[in-house]
């Protein structure tokens, strides 16, 4: 049009500067802020990921200009002086949102009862993490204290926003005091201390942090087009109706789909096509996920920024290991944009197949896929696979089995789903290539599965619960009427002691995943009845062949051991606690061979060596529970802080990956301990003030460090997949059976 200039550009500093000087106004014809938190967090998030999130039309204004359209300060600006400039026509929402974060202002986040402030986690960001690096909080007497606290800041590595309204030297300020805080800790560290060699990863990541502020602040710019101010108001009104679009955002495939319709794709309508094949889950998600089997194979990330580069003809840099970068184009025309989008559309139809398979993994329905967001990764392997020339591909299925299974009880598609899809098909690759290179997540499936705590798992919607009912599919669990295989879309969880009985008997634990099987509504009615199993159980017994029903039962993981208690009359509720421990004994054990069931062999004399750490491990916690028991509120006292904040950390981590949980189940010192390393144990052992409560059974100080030493040696490349010396492996043996013995074991 006439009277614009080119569009220009404004780095991130000096906008936050013009935002706290006042110099963009809203005028009254706009909307208002309507934002939710979480769409802030996501701008915020996307400016630090270097994503581009579009371009502001201002208007240059003029007094008589700002009083026509009635202009107004941003949201919750609260500078007394403003210095008007610019009449914002198209990126109200996104100013505003960057002055809320930057500037925490104390008005109420708009339709809510209070502010929000928004924070970074420092060690996520580094990491590059950037699903779980931002988040925000609403305004309580905790987080007031928190943001008054800049130790505590450090101490949890929290970077709050806010700090950003002051500028480069007020960030500057605040990272010199995060790195002066971990080098005091270090310097009053011991030498041989193990918590030395983190202690130092901070005050590292605090030169990284103040380098990638830099960069964000100097090098992230936000385009802009200015109209002149002698346009007339009118005509700037009419510019402003047109561009107007209600706030409603386009997801990545609408975005896709214009980029790439001058390209002559018509990405609506080749998903309209796919969609009829691909009817499983969420459709808005299903088409999004094409394109990201389509990234993965082709460059193994996934993320939005990177689905751009599957634009034909669109040019990527490479990184060499040398440092040099070369360009590489991924897809180079239409006909091969065509042929992928028709590979993945083909490898997640069969992906599908092999979900709801009874035999293979067992979500027989849409809603009993424990992660739906780990269908693009595990689509693009099985296309890997198929494409290449592996010579055991019965083996490497095998592997994807295991890797899934472990994927699943780890909750590690719960959150950062994109950079975990990378570095797992990176892995995988590596490991179909070399049997030597297991994943770490498989040693660390097997180290922790026995741990889980089914008994709180009652939420239909949890991805553990509906993996465990995956596993009764798999198991054949058969119809408690007729014997036979059930059809599996009439299938349904139900209550083996009934709710009816429960809700006032044991309360939640009632609903709990150990207490319910997957049967069809009409045998629930038939059998069950609301009737306890020793009335219900008994009468299938009498009317069949006991070993038949034994055998139905056990296709349940419903052991002899397990009927026996529920045919226990009076049945009381320390009946249905034996029944819920004596069946979760059986699922873990299901749970456990889930690896073997794909053919990957771990070697039996490290999985018992795995199994006799994990006893001593809980004779330790048993041990640590007992010996301080007498002592009130034991964690505040006597835990050290850095402690403390790791095993919280670790807490948090738990509560963000199982909706089902809540912090109340981690009141007390001992539901605490599970998640203290051995290390940690050793500290609470040797702890001055503690150790006289230790030492009858432990004997000598030095002594007990260096066995915990040599136990750690064997057990964490045992956990974690990693190279295990030989050396190394007798010490740790000497050392478990050294445990063993004190321990009583």
């Amino acid at each position: 049009m006439k009277n614009v200039q080119k569009p220009e550009k404004i780095h991130l500093d000096k906008l936050i500067s013009e935002i706290g000087k006042g110099r963009y106004v809203i005028p009254d014809f706009q909307r208002d802020f309507e934002w939710e938190p979480w769409d802030v967090r996501d701008l915020i998030k996307s400016i630090f990921m270097d994503y581009y999130i579009g371009t502001l039309l201002l208007w240059e204004g003029t007094k008589h200009n700002f009083e026509i359209l009635s202009c107004t300060k941003i949201y919750g600006f609260e500078g007394r002086n403003s210095d008007p400039g610019y009449i914002v026509l198209d990126g109200q929402q996104r100013l505003t949102a960057m002055h809320y974060a930057f500037f925490q202002p104390q008005k109420n986040f708009p339709k809510r009862k209070s502010p929000f402030y928004f924070f970074i986690r420092i060690n996520e960001l580094l990491d590059k993490n950037y699903e779980d690096a931002f988040f925000y909080k609403n305004k309580s007497q905790k987080v007031v204290r928190l943001l008054n606290n800049n130790e505590q800041q450090y101490k949890e590595h929290l970077f709050p926003l806010g700090v950003m309204k002051g500028g480069s030297w007020d960030i500057i300020d605040w990272i010199k005091g995060y790195r002066e805080y971990w080098h005091n800790i270090y310097d009053g560290l011991d030498s041989e201390n193990a918590y030395r060699k983190e202690v130092k990863g901070f005050i590292e990541n605090a030169r990284r942090f103040k380098e990638e502020m830099d960069d964000f602040l100097q090098s992230y710019n936000i385009s802009y087009i200015e109209l002149d101010d002698d346009i007339e108001v009118g005509k700037v009104c009419d510019i402003f109706t047109h561009i107007n679009s209600r706030g409603v955002r386009l997801d990545i495939f609408d975005l896709l789909n214009a980029v790439l319709r001058p390209k002559e794709i018509k990405l609506k309508e080749m998903w309209e096509k796919a969609s009829v094949k691909l009817d499983f889950t969420d459709p808005k998600k299903m088409k999004v996920y094409i394109l990201q089997v389509m990234s993965i194979l082709e460059q193994s990330y996934c993320s939005p920024m990177y689905l751009y580069y599957l634009v034909p003809g669109a040019i990527k840099k490479v990184k060499q290991p040398d440092g040099s970068k070369t360009t590489k184009i991924l897809i180079k025309d239409k006909q091969e944009f065509e042929q992928r989008w028709l590979e993945a559309t083909a490898t997640l139809e069969n992906t599908i197949k092999m979900l709801r398979n009874p035999r293979e993994l067992g979500a027989i329905q849409p809603n009993f896929v424990p992660y739906p967001s780990i269908i693009p990764i595990l689509s693009a392997v099985k296309r890997y696979v198929e494409k290449s020339d592996q010579p055991n591909k019965v083996d490497i299925h095998g592997k994807i089995r295991a890797w899934y299974w472990a994927s699943i009880f780890l909750n590690r598609y719960s959150s950062a789903v994109e950079s975990t899809s990378a570095k797992d098909f990176i892995a995988l690759k590596k490991w179909f290539a070399d049997d030597s290179l297991v994943p770490e997540l498989i040693g660390e499936f097997l180290g922790s599965y026995t741990q889980l705590d089914l008994k709180r798992e009652n939420q239909k919607g949890s991805a553990i619960y509906k993996a465990i009912y995956n596993i009764f599919i798999i198991n054949g669990a058969r119809d408690w009427e007729t014997f036979a295989l059930p059809e599996y879309d009439a299938l349904d969880d139900h209550h083996i002691v009934p709710r009816s009985w429960g809700k006032d008997k044991v309360g939640h634990d009632i609903n709990s995943v150990l207490n319910k099987t997957p049967l069809s509504r009409d045998t629930n009615r038939n059998i069950i009845r609301a009737q306890l199993p020793n009335v219900y159980m008994k009468r299938m017994l009498k009317n069949n062949e006991e070993d038949t029903v034994y055998a139905v039962l056990a296709s349940h993981l419903i052991s002899r051991e397990a009927v026996d208690i529920l045919l226990r009359n009076p049945f009381e509720p320390e009946d249905y606690y034996a029944f819920i421990e004596e069946r979760k004994k059986a699922i873990i054990r299901a749970i456990g061979n889930i690896v073997s069931l794909g053919n990957v062999n771990i070697p039996l004399n490290i999985e018992k060596i795995n199994n006799r750490i994990e006893q001593v491990e809980l004779a330790l916690r048993e041990l640590i529970a007992d010996k301080l028991d007498d002592v009130p509120n034991p964690y505040k006292k006597y835990i050290p802080s850095a402690i403390q904040n790791k095993v919280n950390q670790r807490v948090e981590g738990v509560l963000k990956k199982n909706p089902g949980l809540a912090r109340d189940n981690f009141k007390d010192f001992r539901s605490m301990l599970p998640f203290f390393d051995l290390q940690e144990y050793l500290q609470i052992m040797i702890n001055s003030t503690l150790w006289k409560r230790f030492e009858p059974i432990m004997r000598n100080k030095n002594e007990l460090t260096i066995k915990f030493n040599q136990l750690s040696g064997l057990r964490n490349p045992i956990r974690h997949s990693r190279f295990l010396s030989e050396i190394d492996q007798k010490e740790g043996e000497a050392a478990l059976l050294w445990f063993e013995e004190v321990l009583g074991l």
